[in-house]
């Protein structure tokens, strides 16, 4: 669980560092990007392998309720992250698309994820996520104008979407987590 827990407060220190410490941040410069990208893949890596060590009190498992919702969340989670690559008309009304991928990411494991170590990772992803965007939102301020765009990049959004879904699917299979039931 050690490793999870260091792995997740890892991940959450680098990427709030930039909000945190924005002076400190900015006058390492190219610096500054190599330890935040050092760091988030440490980070990933104490996660994933403290997460499938992890043993803790189960409060809830799978069922083939919860686990149909969680696959229309993660379908939802990964269009949401491809629009703001994409700058679909999600966008206008989702200022931070990737966070907010991420929040629904963390909401549909936590569905399928009833115990300890789910809490600590896909709980303590979700806590990352919402303090990261009310930073972000103080920092910035109002958001500025939208702008129309168009139908091809809501297509590529679909297609990125569909891409992903099997991508990640096959990679859960491979490693034992079958997303299907």
């Amino acid at each position: 669980m050690l490793l999870l827990i260091l792995g997740v407060v890892l991940w959450s220190g680098v990427h709030l560092w930039k909000r945190l410490a924005p002076a400190y941040r900015a006058s390492l410069g190219g610096k500054g990007k190599m330890v935040v990208t050092v760091g988030s893949f440490i980070a990933l890596v104490l996660m994933i392998v403290g997460y499938r060590g992890a043993e803790g009190t189960i409060f809830w498992g799978r069922s083939p309720a919860m686990t149909g919702i969680n696959n229309l969340l993660m379908v939802l989670a990964f269009y949401v992250f491809a629009t703001s690559a994409a700058k679909t008309k999600l966008t206008k009304f989702i200022r931070h698309p990737q966070l907010t991928a991420v929040k629904i990411w963390a909401v549909a494991h936590l569905l399928v994820n009833g115990d300890t170590p789910g809490f600590v990772l896909f709980g303590g992803l979700l806590a990352w996520a919402v303090v990261e965007v009310i930073l972000i939102n103080r920092a910035e301020g109002p958001r500025g104008p939208y702008h129309a765009v168009p139908v091809k990049k809501e297509i590529t959004a679909v297609i990125v979407t569909v891409v992903v879904v099997a991508v990640v699917s096959a990679i859960h299979i491979a490693l034992g987590y079958n997303p299907f039931g």
